[in-house]
């Protein structure tokens, strides 16, 4: 997991100097790492859209990593299904930004889905750092409130059609899925497509018949001394095992068609089950089932390709919208002109506490409130949720790459 903190301070002279400190003093312990995260100037407008955007894009926040959530566990889901991790890692590596050279992988013994979901995690790592507003998508011109919807609008379409394209594929999935558990079924009710072909029946003649007989295993010796007498004109040695399995076989016996009433009244007395077939359907059930499996192959490698690009897609609309977040809030707090900085730390797992400390340490300036009620109240006043937000001196937002698994 890379968790990272996203926080701004004025650019005052003293918070600028507690920033120098805090560099300082995180490389000296090895607190974490820490990189340039560049926030250009937006459309400010009043003071009332920014208080009605800043309750917005918290919305959004939690909407938009929501669906990020989703289309990389939908990704994972495929993966699981997949027949083929060739075929996978082909479609998985296709499209998209956040996609590892294929050779890369060659090299490593490791399942498409493991190799697939760390590279992506990688790659989200690096954009993160490396961040930088991507105005042909995001023009800073535009007001506050146009970009969160257009950011709403994109985020909202990402979800509605992976809902589509999801339910499409599992229709297809599950109707396969049918067909795949009736032909695990028993000889006597299974249907006998691919058991049965054109060659073992006697077709288009105007007297002769071929019926599918079930008979069960213990009886075939009984079965292959009696089929011929069971009626009138059965033709002779005519009878040929298509397929046994360990409680029935089955089996192919050719007849004259007005004999047949009385075949299958004889056969029943001996426990065999003629089985109804034909032909011309088990042949379009053939054509069904070429289809489906084609059309949810072709599904497949679209719906890998389309995930791999709107995974993308959401992951940088979702730090855009914490870069706004963080300006909405800068204004907010530190007031205009627009004036403040930001840093993007990442805390080692080990010393989250300590980072946490040094923070609230050199930025207690800002607000000393902030911490005053944890003497006064017994409570951590900086941990305390306002509006689900943490609220310390400083402006704080989280951005946790956890939401691809890797296992």
């Amino acid at each position: 997991m890379a968790e990272f903190w996203l926080i701004a301070v004025p650019t005052d002279k003293i918070s600028s100097q507690s920033l120098e400190k805090l560099k300082r003093a995180t490389n000296k312990a090895s607190l974490g790492n820490y990189f340039r995260f560049h926030i250009p100037e937006l459309k400010v407008g009043s003071l009332d859209v920014l208080l009605s955007v800043s309750d917005d894009l918290s919305r959004l926040d939690s909407y938009t990593e929501g669906v990020l959530r989703k289309t990389t566990q939908c990704m994972a889901d495929l993966m699981e299904q997949s027949e083929s991790s060739d075929k996978l890692m082909e479609n998985a590596l296709a499209n998209g930004d956040f996609s590892p050279e294929p050779k890369a992988f060659q090299k490593v013994s490791q399942s498409p889905k493991k190799m697939f979901f760390q590279a992506l995690r990688v790659n989200m790592t690096t954009y993160t750092t490396k961040f930088q507003w991507d105005r042909a998508k995001y023009a800073t011109a535009l007001p506050l409130k146009t970009l969160y919807d257009l950011i709403f609008k994109q985020v909202a379409q990402v979800e509605t059609e992976m809902k589509s394209r999801n339910a499409a594929f599992n229709e297809v999935k599950l109707k396969l899925q049918s067909l795949d558990k009736k032909a695990e079924e028993s000889l006597h009710t299974r249907p006998l497509t691919g058991i049965v072909k054109k060659e073992d029946l006697v077709l288009n003649s105007e007297y002769l018949t071929t019926l599918l007989v079930v008979v069960p295993r213990l009886c075939i010796r009984q079965w292959e001394n009696t089929y011929e007498s069971m009626s009138k004109f059965v033709v002779p040695r005519s009878s040929r095992k298509l397929l046994e399995e360990e409680d029935a076989g089955i089996f192919t016996v050719t007849l004259f068609k007005n004999t047949v009433n009385e075949f299958k009244a004889n056969a029943k007395k001996h426990k065999f089950v003629v089985r109804e077939f034909n032909i011309e359907e088990a042949e379009k059930q053939q054509q069904e089932i070429r289809r489906l499996k084609i059309d949810k192959k072709d599904q497949y490698g679209v719906f890998v390709r389309w995930l791999k690009v709107n995974i993308n897609e959401v992951f940088v609309a979702w730090i855009h919208i914490k870069a706004i977040r963080v300006f909405v809030e800068s204004v907010l707090r530190y007031g205009l002109p627009v004036s403040f900085q930001t840093l993007l730390l990442q805390p080692q797992k080990k010393h989250v506490k300590r980072l946490r400390e040094e923070l609230n340490s050199v930025f207690k300036h800002l607000d000393p409130m902030a911490m005053t009620g944890k003497s006064e109240l017994g409570l951590d006043f900086a941990e305390v949720n306002i509006g689900q937000q943490e609220y310390y001196s400083y402006i704080y937002y989280p951005i946790s790459i956890n939401i691809v698994e890797s296992s």
